[in-house]
Order: C-alpha cells, then structure tokens, then sequence
C-alpha cells in the first residue's frame, strides 16, 4: 500500500498544457487492487500531499480538459486547418502566437472543434476587416498573453476550491472522485466565465471612453502622462522573506497601486514584480497618484519604500502596452529617484507650475544612456497652501 495525492500532472505530455491542474493536500492509500482508502491525517494537521495513480491523475485531467474545451480532441494539426478553412502555415503561426506549443510528429491529435471555431472566427474578423492581415498574429499574441496570466491565477483559484470539497473524500472510490470533479469543475467554470466576461465589458467601455478622439486605429500616439512605480530593495526582500510573506507584500503593493491609480482617472498598463506601469491623461491626476502611490500604498514602518517617476508627451499606445522616449524617461526617473520620493520630466513640471498644491524642486540634469540630458524634477506637496 503507498501514499498518494492529486498532484501535479508531471506525467502528462506538455501539450497537454490547457488542463494541468495542481490539485494538493488531499491524503489518499492505494491498495494492490487500486481501491482508495482514507488515511487521517494525525494531530488534527492539514493533509501531506504526496503521489497518486498516474491513470487517476490522467483521467481526472482528461475530464477537466473536456470541461475546458467543449470536447474531446479529435483534430491533427492538418485537420484542424482543412475543417477551419485556413492554410496549415497560418492555423501554426495563430497557434504559437496565442502561446500553444505546436506538436510535431503530423499524426498527433491535439485539437477540438473549438479550436475550429476559434480559426474560424479570427479568419472571419480578418475577412470582413475588423483586423487586418497584418495585425492578425499580434493580436492573437496580445490575447494569450493576456490570457495566460488569467489563467495561472484562475487555475490556482479553482483547483484550491477542488482541494477544499475534496477534503473529506479520501474514501471515496476514483470514479467517485472524477464525478466529484466533473461536478465541482460544471460548478465553477460558468461562474468565473461569466465574471471574466463581465470584467472584460467594462474594460472595453472604459477603454472606447479613453479612446474615442482615435477611432479604429490600432496603433494610435496620444498625450499622456506615464508613470512607473517600484519597490525600493525587492531584490534582497526576495531574499529575506519567506514566499507567503513576499506574496502578502506584493498583494498588497498591487491592489492599493490598483486603487489609487483608478481613483484618479489612471489606468494600470502592467504590473511586473515589483514595479508598476500607469498611465493617465491629466498632469493634476498624475501628481496625485504618484504623491498618493508614496503616502497610501505602502505605509507601515516596516514595509520598504517606493520610487516613483512620471514623464508627460507623445507616447504610441499598441496593443494595450506603451512605447516611446516618453516611457524609458519615466523608466529612468524612477531609477534616479531616492526612495520614498517622486521624480518628474520638465513638460509635466511646465504642467504643473502654477498649481498650488505641489512644490517642486529642479535637480541638476543627468546624463543618461539614451538621453543626453535627463532633466528633473522633485515633486511634493505644498505643506503652505
């Protein structure tokens, strides 16, 4: 007799990446005739995890995967492109781009029919011109990359979820568990569709309110004030916390970011570790995000400071990502910045002047590698006004 857990799916082929669920904590023993016995954990502790049937692990996955994708895979790679109508260099080229790996032995099945569908309809947005052929690869590569990032967070969520009912089942038999499973997964996944689906309209029409002078264009350069938030020392945080703790502090650095920079009209471009990328249209919104980010975010005596920097002018927005001068000045006055302070080109500082709300104080120009002279300036408040 062994100890087993569901755990994650190492025996699985990596193009099999769509379903592989870490599912953990959940005690189970085998016997010789593969029936499944609870164990209990001692002292009233969580349970270990450890290894399960491969054969369970497999056909639990198999039944998370059809959930996932509406079927079983029944298409080859040479199939999936004849029934989307598309050319088989196209059907890879949209493939890779969305972050699948491409299977290269010709007679593996990997695809379903809504991987035909999906062909189908970013060959239907190109014919009618929604998108144009030559943004057809970008924009399928925007979407998973995105998505992805949705995706690790959301598997986490639900096979947590998974753990938490299963809990109680270690004396169920497998087929027990895979019905469980299949419940559980019929459960969650409509309602964390319907969410994301929610979230994603409101995006849309906040983005259609940013973007309403620049219709239909998709690379479009517009005025704005871009900003770059980081954590002063992450590097030796890594070091020093644990990983629960470096989690708490990033949780926390990301969703008080998040509501200050929403609070102002700002918008969140990206969040990379320990930095965050911003954006916003008014100079005054901007000055107060980046005083609110240092004042708000985070402000125990224990926690480590930020670095802020902002840079206002033309700046090519592609993709939901920005590019330009105006965004490596901003990189570059955030490193320039001392911790704990805010630091800011001179057109935003001509922007800003006259308000007065804030001090602002010139600092001798820098000579940076790709700018021959960085000037700046310290942004504070105006403790007199």
């Amino acid at each position: 007799m062994r100890t087993a857990t569901l755990a994650h799916a190492t025996d699985v082929s990596p193009s099999d990446g769509l379903a592989q669920w870490k599912i953990e904590g959940v005690r189970i023993e085998r016997s010789e005739r593969n029936n499944v016995t609870s164990e209990a954990p001692e002292n009233d502790e969580a349970a270990t995890p450890a290894e399960i049937s491969p054969t369970l692990l497999r056909d639990v996955q198999a039944d998370l995967e059809e959930s996932l994708l509406g079927g079983p895979r029944r298409y080859t790679r040479a199939e999936i492109a004849d029934v989307a109508g598309v050319s088989l260099e196209r059907a890879d080229r949209l493939w890779v781009s969305m972050g699948f790996a491409v299977d290269i032995d010709p007679d593996s099945v990997m695809f379903t029919e809504g991987d035909a569908a999906a062909l189908r309809t970013m060959a239907s947005l190109v014919d009618r011109g929604i998108i144009s052929p030559e943004r057809e690869v970008a924009a399928a590569r925007a979407l998973g990359q995105s998505l992805s990032r949705l995706a690790e967070w959301q598997v986490s969520l639900i096979s947590t979820h998974i753990v938490d009912q299963l809990a109680g089942s270690a004396d169920s038999d497998e087929q027990e568990i895979r019905e469980q499973v299949r419940g559980l997964t019929a459960e969650i996944l409509p309602a964390v569709e319907s969410l994301q689906a929610y979230v994603w309209r409101r995006h849309v029409a906040s983005t259609t309110g940013r973007n309403v002078g620049n219709p239909g264009e998709e690379v479009a350069s517009r005025n704005l004030v871009v900003g770059f938030a980081d954590i002063v020392g992450y590097t030796s945080l890594t070091r020093q916390l644990g990983a629960r703790d470096l989690a708490d502090l990033l949780e926390r650095f990301e969703s008080a970011s998040t509501t200050v920079i929403g609070g102002h009209q700002g918008w969140v471009v990206k969040t990379v570790g320990d930095e965050v990328m911003f954006a916003v249209e008014s100079p005054a919104d901007a000055a107060e995000i980046a005083l609110q980010l240092q004042e708000r975010v985070l402000p125990d005596e224990t926690d480590p400071e930020l670095r802020v920097g902002l840079a206002m002018g033309p700046v090519l927005v592609r993709f939901g990502d920005l590019y330009g001068s105006v965004v490596n000045t901003a990189a570059r006055l955030t490193g320039s910045a001392r911790p704990g302070t805010v630091l800011i080109d001179e057109e935003l500082a001509d922007e800003l002047a006259e308000a007065p709300d804030y001090y602002l104080k010139q600092l001798r120009p820098r000579r940076v590698r790709g700018i021959r002279r960085l000037e700046q300036f310290v942004l504070r408040r105006n403790r007199d006004a």
